[in-house]
């Protein structure tokens, strides 16, 4: 069974030619047709973008029944964080805090995903939803956090998993934690390269690779970034699509 896992820093709908246009963002999600979304810097009750809730408006406008959102920063009016929108049902969600000090709050929503492959065999896999810091020290100590939580310290080897988001981390000094210590497979980067990462950031001329995939327990069949010419407008970030198959 395959399964498109779509990994996007939406910037809150608001695109590099600042105007904040959901529409786009819809159209981008449509067009890929994933059946797991994986999305950061999501809006919800911000002035900025006219006090929606983007996670429950994008599931409605793109038709996806089961939706989760974590929360970790809190504006003066609103807040914003992760949210991953499924076509499979959620069984269990909780927003992980991987906020280092006196930082920049930010976190990793986790969610249990159910889905049956056959009639009566289901399987479930843990997918974990992040964005980064800005400094290579705060990434590697965020890393740390997340490995030691509870929802992480419980998976099992055979368990598939996937953990993705928008690292921020331009040299990949992550990727050998996550592909020869923690036995994960990269999807958007070699595991044996330190470069090469698919280039998504910035949009409108891509140098750095800072959205990506690890994946374990699932067999990564092709990855991309998305080469519609709406998603160099639509925000500062360029979506991943990866096609993933589970064994």
């Amino acid at each position: 069974m395959r399964l498109r896992v779509l990994s996007y820093n939406i910037h809150r709908a608001i695109g590099v030619d600042r105007r904040f246009r959901l529409d786009r963002i819809a159209d981008i999600l449509y067009h890929h047709d994933a059946d797991l979304i994986l999305l950061q810097e999501v809006d919800d009750g911000a002035p900025r973008s006219n006090r929606l809730d983007l996670a429950k408006k994008l599931a409605q406008m793109v038709d996806y029944p089961h939706y989760a959102v974590g929360h970790n920063v809190t504006l003066r009016k609103g807040r914003y964080g992760n949210a991953t929108l499924s076509r499979f049902p959620i069984l269990r969600e909780r927003n992980i805090d991987l906020t280092i000090g006196n930082r920049k709050r930010r976190g990793c929503q986790h969610t249990t995903l159910r889905i049956e492959k056959r009639a009566g065999h289901p399987h479930w896999i843990e997918v974990f939803n992040l964005h980064l810091g800005l400094s290579n020290k705060e990434r590697t100590q965020q890393i740390g956090r997340l490995v030691k939580s509870d929802e992480f310290k419980s998976l099992t080897p055979e368990r598939p998993c996937i953990v993705a988001g928008d690292f921020n981390d331009w040299r990949s000094m992550l990727h050998p934690i996550f592909t020869q210590i923690l036995d994960f497979h990269c999807a958007t980067q070699p595991d044996d390269e330190l470069n090469g990462a698919i280039r998504t950031f910035p949009a409108f001329s891509p140098t750095g690779g800072l959205d990506r995939l690890y994946c374990r327990g699932l067999r990564i069949l092709n990855a991309r970034s998305c080469r519609l010419r709406a998603s160099r407008v639509a925000s500062d970030h360029l979506p991943v699509i990866v096609d993933l198959e589970i064994p």
